[in-house]
């Protein structure tokens, strides 16, 4: 299987194709910036695509982040994808940022729980938190950081994800401490393209995975002016 990986939740705008017959990407590439995603995207497929030498045809799917992260990078990464898929005719599959975080370390971490967790901003974070063996523990959320500190009640854990040190810094004194924290600014593509590879289209769709509203919205008197008639 041939997928065409795509990221640009957080703070990175990145891309790669994994060849799952090979077991490896064989092409990638990844640029960390907090904005600009819309103007470097394209031009990094493009560059990936030609590094691969894979037509877009040749693909069998499109994967990408659908979040939680920046809205603005989410709606790039996604309008990409869905793109792409309808051009070449070829299904596209959502993995959360927050999987995509936890999923290398649950393969490795064995007994140890693993949180992985996002700056939601506001003294929040998207989090959620796994056995070492994969099973739930809590189920994706945005929460205050002290309700994601609880989670110290299952033993010392692997903290992952641009809020990881946030949570360290405040690990509860009286708890184990964390095994290992792991501050990465953005998943790594070579994951997304793995979790894309083993989810189903009808499972698995790519649409914007929020788990809380914008923080901007449009006043009362803004919506009702749009509701109304304009003047012939």
């Amino acid at each position: 299987m041939l997928i065409l990986a795509i990221d640009t939740a957080l703070d990175a705008c990145a891309a790669g194709v994994l060849d799952t017959k090979a077991s490896r990407l064989i092409a990638q590439e990844s640029l960390p910036m907090k904005r600009g995603h819309a103007e470097a995207l394209m031009p990094l497929i493009a560059r990936v695509m030609k590094e691969s030498g894979v037509a877009f045809a040749a693909l069998d799917r499109i994967a990408v982040t659908t979040g939680p992260g920046s809205f603005t990078g989410l709606r790039v990464g996604l309008s990409a994808a869905r793109g792409i898929a309808l051009a070449a005719n070829k299904p596209v599959v959502g993995v959360t940022t927050l999987t995509a975080y936890a999923a290398p370390l649950v393969s490795e971490n064995g007994p140890q729980p693993v949180i992985a967790a996002i700056d939601a901003r506001h003294d929040h974070v998207y989090f959620q938190a796994v056995g070492g063996n994969g099973t739930t523990l809590i189920r994706p959320r945005v929460a205050p950081i002290e309700e994601a500190l609880a989670a110290s009640r299952f033993g010392a854990p692997h903290l992952v994800g641009n809020a990881a040190k946030i949570l360290a810094d405040r690990w509860p004194a009286q708890a184990l401490p964390p095994v290992a924290v792991d501050p990465q600014p953005a998943p790594d593509i070579t994951w997304v393209a793995w979790l894309g590879a083993a989810v189903s289209p009808n499972t698995a769709p790519a649409r914007p995975y929020y788990l809380r509203a914008p923080d901007a919205k449009p006043t009362r008197d803004l919506l009702q002016k749009a509701a109304q008639p304009s003047a012939p």
